[in-house]
């Protein structure tokens, strides 16, 4: 197997909104952003299906390292050896995949956060520096770009959290900012013994405008000298933001299920999104 094919196996296998925005790219791109989103989970696996902290924490080394090696023109492991040719090509900063790597980490230090400003930096490293380098991907040209892509990562990774409450509380995780519990007077027991109510709604109504607030920032700050190149990161906000209007819509029943689209559904946004070159979507979420 080579390393693209690799890399090509872990992006199908994931499941992920992110794979149909692939489908799309020409090959050279498709394959540097199937790599950078291989890297992706390969840090992310560590911390969730590592259940010895130190051994995560060691792992966590292995793949700093293993960036380190990378910019000096040596490579290991597949995801490296697929990532190495596009480096340069298209100006991946060394510092923006290690903060991939911060981000993980701060899963193993911290379970809880006080403050969207604490949560808000978790989210940054988690998806809105994965953002940043998937624009340089795309072939962003315009400077202002960079917000756009930052936003929607954070947009991304809010809408993920709210919908994997339920799950993440069973691994003992709260990523809602506590403050906010409490001024909806939500006890962090009943998200972890998940118990719906009508405070619980009213919580999660609020961080979904959030999230929303998050893709209309997104789109506002999108140059149209940059929209045709940025069309992957369009189509995967079609889908995120689909998927977060169906979580409202099915009142934020995501402490016992966890809500998805299904893959034909998926496959319709992005193929219109994709059609359209992102403008309606634009134009709807920038409003």
């Amino acid at each position: 197997m080579s390393p693209d094919e690799y890399c090509q196996n872990k992006a199908a296998q994931s499941g992920s909104s992110f794979y149909y925005a692939f489908l799309f790219l020409p090959p050279e791109r498709r394959r540097a952003i199937t790599a950078l989103y291989a890297f992706c989970r390969e840090v992310d696996d560590v911390v969730d299906e590592v259940h010895e902290e130190s051994v995560a924490r060691m792992k966590l080394v292995w793949w700093r390292n293993q960036v380190a090696e990378l910019y000096q023109g040596r490579t290991q492991h597949p995801v490296m050896q697929a990532l190495a040719p596009h480096v340069q090509a298209f100006g991946l900063p060394q510092e923006q995949l290690l903060a991939v790597i911060d981000g993980m980490e701060m899963d193993l230090d911290q379970a809880r956060y006080e403050s969207w400003e604490d949560l808000k930096r978790y989210c940054w490293h988690a998806a809105g520096v994965v953002g940043l380098l998937s624009a340089r991907i795309f072939g962003q040209t315009q400077e202002q770009t960079s917000d756009y892509a930052e936003k929607l990562g954070l947009a991304f990774q809010l809408t993920n959290i709210i919908r994997d409450v339920g799950d993440d509380a069973r691994r003992g995780r709260i990523y809602l900012p506590q403050q906010e519990l409490d001024r909806f007077e939500v006890r962090t027991s009943e998200i972890l013994n998940h118990q719906h109510s009508e405070r619980f709604e009213a919580l999660m109504a609020f961080q979904t405008e959030r999230a929303q607030e998050l893709y209309r920032d997104a789109m506002r700050a999108l140059p149209a000298a940059d929209r045709r190149a940025q069309r992957p990161g369009l189509l995967m906000a079609a889908i995120y933001h689909a998927l977060l209007n169906e979580i409202a819509r099915d009142r934020w029943h995501v402490l016992e299920q966890r809500i998805s689209l299904t893959p034909i559904r998926k496959l319709w946004l992005a193929w219109k999104t994709w059609v359209s070159g992102g403008r309606g979507l634009q134009r709807k979420l920038g409003r």
